[in-house]
């Protein structure tokens, strides 16, 4: 499989860290999907399209099928390598890496581009999504023993193929980089619990397939909720970014972004963190 990478206002991609990552996690018998060197040992290559300068990764291509939606099974296989993925981590140290995953690139940076994409009209939206983001980050900063790891940073269930074996191989680590565990874990909770799904069961199966491998501090489980609100302000960051590219009609969801994070913090994160 032959990826080449996106053009992103945030910057290039980080294809040196996410290459060099999968390499050491694969080594120490994570199951991804690693890159193919050419036949200069290089990683990855630069390609010079007509839009600028992208880079370009071979990946081996994963055997297995796609998984399930709120599958248990699958959520608990997802779970066992994102803590195999964790561990492994453990002893690698990035080079230099292009973007960590703080509140900084999550959070702040993703609301000055939902702001200045135009995309939300209404002052007093904006006003009421940027005051629950300054309150969920405030919140986070107030746990001080947060894990940091290297994290997939997408693993929302769906970058994963199931083996017969019901095995998880991952790929689609390009949103990656050192960051915080606990977002790493809020991502699947999210695309369990957002635009409409209701699928907890499997967040459950989730994290028992976690904590078979690796335990999960209470400060970071705790974290995870209020990450849940990150993530869908990153997405809808992101996607506000492209207007320009994709056209305001195909992101006019953001502008009901408003509408989960309002119900995510009054149901779930009242009182938490606190």
């Amino acid at each position: 499989m032959f990826r080449l990478s996106h053009h992103r206002v945030r910057g290039p991609a980080d294809v040196k860290n996410e290459t060099d990552f999968l390499i050491h996690v694969s080594k120490l018998g994570v199951p991804v999907a690693t890159p193919i060197p050419t036949i200069g040992c290089a990683l990855f290559l630069q390609v010079h399209a007509p839009e600028g300068r992208r880079e370009g990764v071979l990946f081996q291509a994963v055997d297995g099928r796609e998984p399930h939606a709120g599958d248990v099974g699958d959520a608990h296989a997802n779970g066992r390598t994102l803590a195999l993925l964790h561990n492994a981590a453990d002893t690698y140290i990035p080079n230099a890496p292009l973007y960590k995953l703080d509140l900084e690139h999550l959070l702040y940076r993703p609301l000055a581009r939902i702001r200045s994409s135009g995309v939300i009209e209404d002052p007093s939206v904006l006003d009421e999504l940027e005051q629950i983001a300054e309150r969920t980050g405030a919140a986070i900063k107030l746990s001080a023993n947060l894990s940091w790891t290297y994290c997939h940073g997408d693993c929302h269930g769906f970058n994963s193929k199931i083996t017969e074996a019901g095995e998880a191989v991952f790929f689609d680590f390009d949103d990656g980089g050192p960051g915080y565990l606990a977002y790493d874990l809020a991502v699947f909770l999210w695309a369990q619990v957002s635009f409409g799904r209701e699928t907890t069961r499997a967040w459950t199966s989730f994290l028992d397939g976690y904590r078979l491998i690796r335990p999960i501090t209470s400060d970071d489980f705790e974290a995870a909720l209020r990450f849940v609100v990150v993530r869908h302000v990153w997405l809808m960051g992101e996607h506000a970014s492209r207007v320009d590219e994709w056209g305001s009609n195909n992101v006019r969801w953001i502008s009901r972004g408003l509408g989960f994070v309002r119900a995510w913090e009054s149901e779930y994160l009242m009182g938490r963190l606190s």
